[in-house]
């Protein structure tokens, strides 16, 4: 995989390193286990059932790390990631979880064998901190992986890693997200790889180091040791199959895991026309007082069964929006496997040599330092990968044999809202609201779009319980629901996105809050091939509601109106306080659609409303369906309306 051009001149800044380069590098005392096996046999058999053990393995070092959390946005959520990779950190295999998280792993264990190898060194044993999102490993500050050096016989084999989301690591705001932020140094300070364990002891200076920045030191301390569990899982369960098959069946197993990802991928490529696709992703404000809008620009071009993703043209770093080259890579690699290789290996160490990166740095999805990172996982790399979805879903309409794999744009962005205090046992707390966990998924060239079904980079997510909620947080829920013509019109509609409010409840303080958003004003949700835009972001904070007169006489509101009060629509970027008696209302965004909306079957859009997925009248407005009482089609009325927004269109254009 080539990278043009690739910063050179900072040390913290990580990019694909070839083999060679690692081993120029390398003192001698750190030998490498050969991964030119091509001596070494391997029956069909045989790879399959190693392949799948090796899968297995990384789906139980998720599983142990989920257990020994006690963060719910890893036990609830799963916001979390794990990943097994040969010796140079090409990675043999991902685990279900949040694939942004783990697809830069491999240029951060690039990093420390070019920069720890010496001093500390890289033992057995050891284990490497790291939250820097310009060495890899991570999208922003708050996503702390650690790396364990697997060895056998003496020589470095592989490594296993795990990642997560850590819901405050330092900086100025509760979270670590600030919209005032100017630079990284307003934010949690980045953490280069750090040798936290040696010889299998967790180094208390350096846990000290870490969990001190934190407002909640002992849920991060707990989070460490539940990486540090997962790894240490790992290793056990590869040494067991490597006992079981030996260590050359076992490294060639991942290679050629690696080269039948790459070239099952190159064959589906092949068969699609070459051609040249692009797509401009928007988001807006990148800090508070901001009102410009920020593009990234994606140029695809596909040559034989060669990628090549060009982002020049991509407007400059702004404000706290944007992320480091590594989140542009993790939006390639998250668009990239369930699009095209979902009946793939998932091995992006295989999956990226189909793939070149034109980026000038400086820009907001290749950041150069001190620029503010803090919001890249939901900002710029998400925007990334929107932008990567929509150009691969562009040529995979094409060809007929990949068309059933096209889906329009999910979930556009993450409506944030971190909420910090004391909770309903005086103690200090800090969260983030989680229910945008619910995207809606775009649809499909054939079908529509899975209503609230999560995001399609983190194939295990979820939502966690409106009781674990209101359990850990003083908070308490008034509704959480599907939304109404939230998802994108289309001949296939997007899934429905939802809405969420919450009051505090029982906190001894006003409560914190961090918004941060986008997708209000301009569409991140667009459709295909016709296909209209998913429902756009909208937060609305009420000001000194009736909702607990309300809660008091039996009534449950179900409407902004119901609650009374003073509503307030705040921008993509603020801070502000929740009293007692406000009530926060947050409406993510839904899938994007795909094809005209005039051109749905009128059975369906009658199904719709039925279901109150869409409303009657945008079921007249948009997709020009006729009702009657009783939500039946009215087949004559229907070909009226559908002709008359036909010459609505035309005298629009004509005008």
């Amino acid at each position: 995989m080539a990278v043009t051009p690739v910063p050179g001149s900072e040390i913290f800044a990580s990019r694909p390193y070839t083999n060679e380069e690692i081993r120029t590098d390398l003192p001698e005392h750190l030998p490498l286990y050969p991964t030119d096996l091509s001596g070494v046999e391997v029956d069909p058999l045989t790879y399959e059932v190693v392949r799948n053990r090796i899968f297995a393995i990384t789906d139980l070092m998720g599983d142990a790390l989920r257990r020994m959390s006690g963060s719910l946005v890893v036990t609830d959520c799963n916001d979390f990631d794990v990943a097994l990779t040969d010796p140079y950190g090409h990675i043999v295999q991902v685990g279900p979880y949040n694939t942004q998280l783990v697809a830069s792993i491999g240029l951060a264990i690039g990093w420390i064998l070019r920069n720890r190898a010496d001093n500390p060194g890289i033992e057995p044993g050891d284990m490497f901190l790291c939250s820097d999102p310009w060495v890899g490993g991570g999208l922003h500050q708050n996503d702390v992986a650690l790396f364990a050096p697997l060895f056998h016989d003496g020589k470095l084999f592989g490594w296993t890693a795990a990642v997560a989301h850590q819901l405050d690591v330092g900086g100025v705001s509760p979270g670590s997200w600030t919209p005032r932020a100017e630079d990284v140094f307003w934010e949690s300070l980045p953490m280069p790889p750090i040798k936290v364990v040696r010889g299998g002891v967790i180094q208390c200076d350096v846990e000290d180091a870490y969990v001190r920045r934190s407002r909640i030191p002992k849920l991060v301390a707990l989070d460490l040791r539940a990486k540090v569990g997962a790894n240490k899982l790992g290793h056990e369960r590869i040494a067991e199959l490597i006992r079981k098959f030996d260590a050359d069946t076992v490294q060639q197993v991942m290679q050629l895991q690696m080269r039948d990802a790459e070239q099952r991928l190159r064959d589906r490529l092949a068969t699609i026309p070459d051609g040249t696709w692009t797509a401009v992703n928007h988001q807006e404000q990148s800090h508070t007082g901001d009102r410009e809008a920020h593009a990234i620009r994606l140029k695809l071009t596909k040559t034989g069964s060669d990628l090549l993703f060009d982002f020049t043209g991509t407007d400059e770093q702004s404000g706290m929006i944007n992320c480091t080259f590594t989140g542009l890579y993790g939006g390639i690699i998250s668009a990239m496997m369930p699009l095209l290789c979902g009946d793939l290996p998932w091995a992006p160490g295989g999956i990226m040599r189909c793939v070149d990166i034109i980026s000038e740095p400086g820009t907001l999805n290749n950041a150069t330092f001190p620029a503010a990172v803090g919001k890249g996982s939901v900002a710029s790399s998400w925007a990334t990968t929107n932008a990567v979805m929509e150009c691969l879903s562009q040529m995979l309409d094409t060809h007929p044999s990949t068309r059933s794999s096209v889906a329009s744009v999910c979930c556009g962005s993450w409506d944030l809202s971190i909420v910090a205090g004391l909770n309903q046992h005086g103690a200090p707390f800090a969260t983030s609201i989680l229910e945008p966990m619910a995207g809606g998924f775009g649809a499909g060239s054939d079908h529509d779009g899975v209503d609230t079904a999560g995001l399609p980079f983190i194939p295990m997510g979820k939502v966690p319980d409106v009781e674990m909620n209101e359990f850990t947080t003083p908070l308490l829920y008034l509704w959480r629901r599907e939304e109404t013509d939230s998802g994108g019109p289309g001949r296939y509609r997007g899934g429905l996105s939802g809405s969420v409010a919450f009051t505090p409840y029982h906190s001894p303080a006003p409560i914190y809050q961090v918004i941060s958003g986008s997708g209000k004003a301009v569409s991140m949700n667009r459709g295909l091939a016709g296909g209209h835009p998913g429902a756009a972001q909208e937060d609305i904070a009420v000001r000194g509601s009736d909702a607990a007169e309300l809660l008091a006489r039996g009534e449950l509101p179900s409407t902004v109106a119901e609650l009374g009060g003073t509503p307030e629509f705040p921008s993509n970027q603020e801070e502000s306080l929740l009293q007692q008696g406000d009530v926060y209302v947050m409406r993510w965004q839904g899938g994007g659609g795909y094809g005209d909306p005039v051109l749905r079957d009128p059975e369906l859009v009658a199904a719709d409303v039925r279901e109150l997925k869409v409303s009657r009248d945008a079921a007249r407005t948009v997709y020009g369906v006729v009702l009657d009482d009783s939500f039946t089609v009215n087949a004559a009325a229907t070909a009226a309306c559908r002709e008359a927004v036909r010459a609505d269109r035309r005298n629009r254009v004509q005008g």
